[in-house]
């Protein structure tokens, strides 16, 4: 038979309504109660109903995060302190993963698993700005990623083109005439977002604009990272310095470097951006922007518990992570 509230009470010596106390993490009660509490409930294997708990309440205190991939190091670093910071406050994170399909990235807008979650912690790569600007959702939702201009759903993000520009300055200030950018894409996305502000920096230093430095590659990941190097190398004129827009990107591109021979920083310096382990513990250690991926996980998650418990400002809350800029052996031996 399944051990009911009134087993526990019973057990412990108390009332069925200080053991609910104890498991809702109620304040008031005292450590030798709670402790008599908790005692009974090991040792009777006692199990709350979830459900009926969530109907009691009016939520579930779990929270969804939608990010494209989990095999990426930098969603798997981020959706960590998220989870740490929701573990916190007493929320369980669950994880979905879109893999950066239209149709995925539509059921995070609409609801998904509108009876299982609270609210939504959501990265989008496909959805159109427009699209997202016009949701209407049905749980409170913070976004993540690259900014979009209008809408009225919560934003936390790293300004992408201020942090692209103090890459690029940085390698201009080695000296460096021919920078790469390894990345660049179309539309709203993080590609064109990170090109601005390369561009803009090679504007403020008064260096031409070359159509030929600029690559797209297919995606974001090692071996595209390691393509788009090789086709800068086969260049008349190759690059002395690359930007790319993330850290994998990074560390393909470094993989062809060492393949032809070429030493880094010396002949090529190499910049990432967000700062995974792995380039921390590259040979050369890889010159990053890094966002405060804690803080990132700290704000939106307090953000989204603000707008489920309706506490937060009636406005659209748009947060800038803060970031640096982390010097390593890939740009200054």
């Amino acid at each position: 038979m399944a051990i009911r509230l009134s087993d526990v009470a019973a057990r412990a010596g108390v009332s069925v309504k200080t053991v609910s106390n104890v498991i809702n993490d109620y304040p008031h009660i005292t450590e030798q109660t709670r402790a008599k509490v908790e005692a009974a409930i090991a040792a009777l294997g006692y199990r709350p109903n979830v459900s009926a708990r969530s109907l009691r309440k009016g939520r579930s205190d779990f929270i969804a995060l939608a990010i494209p991939e989990m095999a990426s190091p930098y969603f798997a670093e981020l959706g960590a302190a998220i989870s740490r910071a929701a573990k916190r406050r007493g929320i369980t994170v669950l994880i979905d993963q879109t893999e950066g399909e239209a149709e995925a990235e539509k059921l995070v807008l609409d609801g998904m698993r509108g009876q299982l979650i609270d609210g939504i912690i959501f990265s989008p790569i496909t959805t159109a700005p427009t699209r997202i600007d016009l949701a209407e959702t049905a749980k409170p939702l913070v976004l993540l990623g690259e900014r979009h201009a209008g809408g009225g759903l919560d934003h936390v993000a790293v300004d992408s083109v201020q942090a692209s520009f103090d890459a690029t300055t940085h390698l201009i200030s080695l000296g460096r005439q021919r920078i790469a950018a390894i990345g660049v894409g179309g539309g709203a996305g993080t590609g064109s977002v990170r090109r601005k502000g390369y561009r803009r920096a090679l504007k403020a230093a008064g260096l031409p604009h070359d159509p030929s430095l600029e690559l797209a590659g297919t995606g974001y990941h090692r071996d595209d990272g390691a393509a788009s190097m090789r086709e800068l190398l086969t260049l008349p004129d190759p690059p002395d310095a690359v930007f790319c827009f993330n850290d994998l990107l990074a560390l393909g591109a470094l993989r062809t470097l060492a393949e032809a021979g070429l030493k880094v920083p010396d002949d090529v310096a190499v910049v990432g951006f967000d700062d995974i382990e792995d380039g921390r513990y590259h040979s050369p250690s890889l010159t990053t922007i890094s966002p405060d991926k804690e803080w990132l996980a700290d704000n939106a998650v307090a953000l989204l518990l603000d707008r489920i418990a309706g506490t937060g400002e009636a406005a659209r809350c748009d947060l800038t992570v803060p970031y640096t800029l982390q010097i390593r052996e890939s740009t200054c031996g």
